[in-house]
C-alpha cells in the first residue's frame, strides 16, 4: 500500500523540491523580508527624525565589525553542535543529553560574550550606568530599601533609580546585592551569573517538552536550543537570568501535572513568584503556565492538591515582599509614568509594533520561522490518530502560548524596541518549533530519529538537511556578534 512520504505535507508535489520545504523556504524567506523592511524603514526613520533611539535598528546596536578571544572558540562550538549535535542528541541517555545541553549552550553563550573581549562583554555589561549594579550600594539597608523603592522610579523623584533598576520589582536588583554580600562583588562575578544560570534555561524546556509532549521531541530540538542566536544577549543580561527562571517554573510545573512529585508544584509556585518579582512583563508567563494545565489537566484532576501547593508556592515571595513594604501594584503603575518620560515615550508606536517582530527573527532566526510554519500545521491538521502526532500537537500548542504571550507583550506599547534581550524569557520557548524540522513520522512509515542517524543519513526536513538550518542559525548568530555592537 502506498503511503504519502512523511517528508510531505498533506497535498504535497512529488516532484522537485518537497511542498513542506519549498514551504518552509517560503517562511524564512518572508521573515528576511521583514527584517529588511524593519532595517530599511528604521535607518530612514532615525535618520530624518532620530526618534527611535537605535543607531542599528530593529536592534539597539550600532555597525562595528570585529573580531575577539571568543572568536575561535565560537566557531568551534558551531561546527562541532551542526557535525554532532543531532546524532548525540538521538543517541545520549537522556541523563547525560540535559547536561551535555546545558554545557554546550554555556560554551556557546560564553564563547560569544568573548568576542566583545572580558571586560567589554562580561565584567562591564552589568556596571554601565543604566544597570542593576549601580544600586548596590544603596540597598545597605535593604528592608529600608525596598520600603522606599516607589519613591525613586519617577525622574522628578529624588535620587531616581537608574532605568534598568525602575523597570523592574526589587528581586532583579537584590538577586547581585545578595551576591554582592556573599563576597562575589563586581561586573564580572555578576555577568558570569547571568551565563550561567542562564543558560540552564535550554535544559528546563528540554525537561518540559519531555514532560509534556514526548522524548524524540525535545532531542529534536536539543540542537537548536544550543544554538540559538539568542545566546547574542544571553550573555551578557540579566534578562538571561530571568529567563532561566521562567523556564524552570515552567519546567516543575509539567514535571508537576504529568505525575512527578507534589512538591515540584510548590517549587514551581516560588519560581513563578520570583519571576513576576524579577521583571514586570514576566507575568505573561502565566499564558505559558496555562497551557502547560491544559496540557497536565487529567494529572490536576486525579491530584488536586497539586493546586494548593501551587498556589501555597505563589504566595510566599509576593508575600514576603509586601510585608518588607514594597507595593508591586503602585510601582508597576509608576513605571508606565516613568516609561512614557524616557525615550519609551518618544519612540513611535507604528514602527515598533511590527519591528519588534523583525527583531525576534533575528533573536530566534530562520529555522524558528520555519518551525513556526509548521507548528501552525500541526494546529490545523490536529491529526491525533498516533502517540507521535499527539504528541507533535501537545508541543504546538505550548510554542503557540510562548508566541501569544510575546504578541500580547508587543501589542502593550511597553516594550518599544530592545525587545532582543527583553523577551528573551518567550523567545526561548518559540526555539522548540524548530524539532518539526526534522524527518516527521507517520506511524509505520519511518525510523526512528535515531534508527535514521544510524543508517548515515542526516535527518532531513522535508528535504533540506536540519545541520542545514542548524548551520543557517549559527551563522547568524556569528555574524550579529561580529559585525555589530550590542548594547542595552
Amino acid at each position: 500500500m502506498n503511503r504519502t512520504p512523511p517528508s510531505a505535507e498533506p497535498g504535497a508535489a512529488h516532484s522537485g523540491v518537497p511542498r513542506g520545504s519549498s514551504r518552509d523556504l517560503y517562511a524564512a524567506g518572508a521573515a528576511v523580508l521583514l527584517v529588511t523592511a524593519a532595517v530599511l524603514v528604521g535607518r530612514h526613520i532615525q535618520g530624518t527624525s532620530r526618534t527611535l533611539f537605535a543607531d542599528w535598528p530593529p536592534l539597539l546596536a550600532s555597525w562595528g565589525p570585529h573580531l575577539g578571544p571568543g572568536t575561535p572558540a565560537a566557531v568551534l562550538v558551531a561546527i562541532a553542535t551542526v557535525a554532532y549535535g543531532p546524532a548525540l542528541a538521538a543517541r545520549l541517555p537522556w541523563r547525560a543529553l540535559v547536561p551535555l545541553t546545558w554545557g554546550t549552550s554555556l560554551a556557546w553563550t560564553s564563547s560569544l560574550a568573548l568576542v566583545d573581549g572580558w571586560h567589554r562583554g562580561i565584567a562591564v555589561r552589568l556596571t554601565t550606568p543604566h544597570e542593576y549594579l549601580q544600586a548596590v550600594d544603596r540597598f545597605h539597608d535593604i528592608p529600608a530599601a525596598l520600603r522606599d523603592f516607589t519613591q525613586h522610579i519617577l525622574l522628578g523623584s529624588p535620587d531616581h533609580w537608574p532605568a534598568h533598576i525602575a523597570g523592574h520589582p526589587p528581586a532583579a536588583t537584590l538577586t547581585f546585592v545578595l551576591l554582592d554580600r556573599i563576597g562575589l562583588r563586581g561586573g564580572g562575578w555578576a555577568g558570569v551569573w547571568c551565563i550561567t544560570v542562564g543558560a540552564t534555561a535550554c535544559a528546563a524546556v528540554l525537561v518540559t517538552i519531555r514532560a509534556l509532549a514526548d522524548e524524540a521531541l525535545a532531542r529534536r530540538a536539543a540542537p537548536f536550543l544550543v544554538l540559538a542566536p539568542a545566546a547574542v544577549w544571553m550573555g551578557t543580561s540579566a534578562d538571561a537570568y530571568f529567563a532561566a527562571v521562567a523556564a524552570w517554573a515552567v519546567a516543575l510545573l509539567a514535571l508537576a501535572v504529568t505525575g512527578r512529585s507534589l512538591w515540584w508544584a510548590g517549587a514551581s509556585g516560588l519560581l513563578f513568584g520570583l519571576t513576576c518579582y524579577l521583571s514586570y512583563g514576566l507575568t505573561l508567563v502565566a499564558l505559558i503556565a496555562a497551557a502547560v494545565m491544559v496540557l497536565g489537566r487529567h494529572g490536576i484532576r486525579g491530584r488536586p492538591a497539586l493546586l494548593v501547593l501551587l498556589l501555597a508556592g505563589l504566595a510566599v515571595v509576593p508575600t514576603a515582599f509586601a510585608l518588607a513594604g514594597f507595593n508591586w501594584w503602585e510601582a508597576y503603575h509608576l513605571l508606565g509614568t516613568r516609561y512614557h518620560q524616557g525615550v519609551g515615550g518618544i519612540r513611535p508606536y507604528g514602527y515598533w509594533v511590527w519591528a519588534n517582530l523583525a527583531c525576534t527573527v533575528l533573536v530566534t532566526g530562520l529555522a524558528t520561522a520555519a518551525g513556526l510554519r509548521r507548528t501552525g500545521a500541526v494546529l490545523v491538521r490536529r491529526r491525533h490518530d498516533s502517540p507521535d502526532r499527539a504528541a507533535e500537537a501537545r508541543l504546538a500548542l505550548l510554542v503557540s502560548a510562548a508566541l501569544l504571550a510575546l504578541l500580547v507583550a508587543d501589542l502593550s506599547g511597553m516594550s518599544k524596541a530592545e525587545t532582543e534581550r527583553i523577551w528573551l524569557p518567550f523567545t526561548l520557548w518559540l526555539l522548540p518549533a524548530c524539532a518539526f524540522l526534522t524527518l516527521p513520522r507517520g506511524p509505520g512509515s519511518s525510523p526512528e530519529f535515531s534508527t535514521l542517524l544510524e543508517q548515515g543519513g542526516p535527518p532531513r526536513a522535508g528535504g533540506t538537511p536540519v545541520r542545514a538550518w542548524l548551520t543557517a542559525q549559527a551563522l547568524l548568530a556569528l555574524l550579529l556578534n561580529h559585525l555589530l555592537l550590542t548594547r542595552w
